[in-house]
């Protein structure tokens, strides 16, 4: 099958790759996609989608877009998450908004009213 990703990995980002699987200090999924990115080497064992789906447990489709990020991104690219560009809910304050409680939470409390810290061993 000719692939429309194919991953090329040079010497020093197979070196940068190797020292992430070894470490055990990256995230779980970094350390699968850096076996992804070696194993699909064409200079390397070049596994196919569905052997290198089976030996690391994951879908072909997570495969597929791992090689898909490293051409079009870059090896960063194809280990790292990509940001959110909107968080899934969206913000109950604005701007203005949470000024204005941060001013008044800094403020001194008005006349008739103190400030009584919670203590720990103090029940609510």
């Amino acid at each position: 099958m000719n692939k429309k990703y194919r991953v090329a990995l040079t010497d020093a980002e197979r070196e940068e790759l190797n020292m992430c699987i070894s470490r055990g200090e990256n995230k779980a999924y970094k350390i699968k996609h850096a076996h992804i990115l070696l194993k699909a080497d064409t200079k390397g064992p070049g596994w196919t989608d569905k052997q290198i789906a089976e030996a690391f447990s994951c879908h072909h489709k997570t495969v597929y877009n791992v090689r898909r990020r490293f051409v079009e991104k870059g090896l960063s690219g194809a280990l790292d998450r990509s940001k959110r560009e909107h968080p899934p809910t969206p913000r109950k304050l604005d701007g203005e908004a949470e000024v204005r409680l941060i001013a008044l939470c800094c403020s001194e409390p008005p006349e008739g009213f103190s400030y009584l810290p919670i203590s720990p061993t103090r029940a609510i």
